[in-house]
């Protein structure tokens, strides 16, 4: 999330995921508010873990600018894919995302006509490309909408989402 301050949904996520020893957390905006990222530092985290989740606001339909940034620049020719680059082969990678709309706009007969799993598909194919499984996505549509009890609900979901399969 760009800021974490002012994020009820992402920030309690987050909180429930810290709850959870075996689990790393990392905020990018939190790491880089110059957006200036230590591609080298990023590629060993990632190497150093199995699963990977990816957690973001829906903006305009994608992750917000510096997780694309940091796909741009971590993920590269070389490391991640093409010749030499299998440093992710077999690695999970999913995503959790939250969004303002409701769960009925993302229906084919919704208002945007699209489903989340097609509008989030650029991530599989994503992990695809650079030989990673995909994840079922994690999503919390409507998210105005979501009282607290509801909302401790869901983290605690989504902690058992990240932890699935460990």
């Amino acid at each position: 999330h760009p800021d974490l301050s002012q994020s009820r949904i992402n920030a309690t996520w987050i909180a429930a995921l810290r709850q959870e020893p075996s689990i790393a957390v990392d905020d990018l905006y939190g790491r880089y508010p110059d957006e200036v990222i230590d591609v080298q530092a990023e590629q060993q985290r990632l190497a150093s873990h199995e699963r990977i989740v990816l957690q973001f606001p829906f903006h305009w339909y994608n992750c917000p600018p510096l997780l694309k940034k940091w796909l741009d620049v971590v993920l590269e020719h070389g490391w991640a894919y093409g010749h030499g680059g299998d440093a992710l082969k077999g690695k999970q990678l999913g995503i959790a995302v939250s969004t303002w709309s409701k769960p009925e706009d993302y229906r084919k007969d919704g208002r945007y006509g699209r489903t989340m799993d097609e509008l989030t598909s650029p991530f599989e194919v994503t992990a695809l490309r650079v030989g990673m499984r995909y994840l079922p996505g994690f999503f919390l549509n409507g998210v105005g909408d979501i009282d607290d009890q509801q909302l401790a609900a869901y983290a605690l979901a989504y902690r058992a989402h990240v932890q699935q399969g460990e």
